[in-house]
């Protein structure tokens, strides 16, 4: 189980995202600057315990109305070789751990297995910000395992009730608007065999 550690992270992951966000094509707002907040998310546990795995939900707040964004991302001790340059976040400094490459979680292979594990029930996911706890309101839903091939993320998240046609499984999870207003949607899902 990956252990949390309450520490200084410089700069922060908002930081990271803010500069990275405009220059992603899912970016609802153009080459605007976020105003992020965090908004939900969750953690998956590397079976080997190398790489810190978060799906961070962020509210941007710089339009007239919020927009929800999914980031997984992975966090490594060291540069992650046979990846392109734009699958790299940026690098931070973590007041434990040291340097730390952060990626884009749709791009590292540790990050996409451990989903694929989630979407096959076999993985549990794990609170936010608390060591060795399930978050039970991360769940599957959907109509088998699928065979793990075609796993679609969500970026831009809005709330959502009932199975997507054509899904074998689907991550549903909730977040917060700025406002304090509960939200659940599809985070992510993977097409039936």
């Amino acid at each position: 189980m990956a252990t949390i550690h309450h520490t200084t992270v410089t700069p922060t992951k908002l930081e990271l995202l803010a500069d990275w966000m405009p220059k992603q094509d899912w970016y609802a707002r153009g080459a605007r600057t976020p105003e992020l907040v965090p908004a939900g998310g969750f953690r998956l546990d590397d079976p080997a315990g190398a790489v810190g795995l978060e799906f961070m939900v962020v509210a941007d707040t710089a339009g007239p109305e919020p927009v929800a964004y999914l980031v997984p991302m992975a966090y490594r001790g060291a540069a992650l070789e046979g990846v392109s340059g734009e699958a790299l976040i940026g690098t931070t400094e973590h007041g434990v751990l040291g340097a730390r490459w952060v990626y884009d979680g749709v791009h590292d292979p540790v990050a996409i297995a451990q989903l694929r594990a989630l979407l096959r029930g076999e993985a549990v996911p794990q609170h936010q910000s608390l060591s060795d706890t399930p978050d039970p309101t991360v769940t599957v839903r959907g109509g088998g395992p699928g065979d793990g091939t075609d796993v679609r993320i969500n970026r831009v998240l809005r709330p959502a009730g009932e199975a997507a046609p054509g899904s074998a499984a689907e991550l549903v999870a909730g977040w917060n608007w700025p406002d304090g207003t509960a939200a659940r949607g599809v985070l992510a899902s993977v097409a039936p065999r």
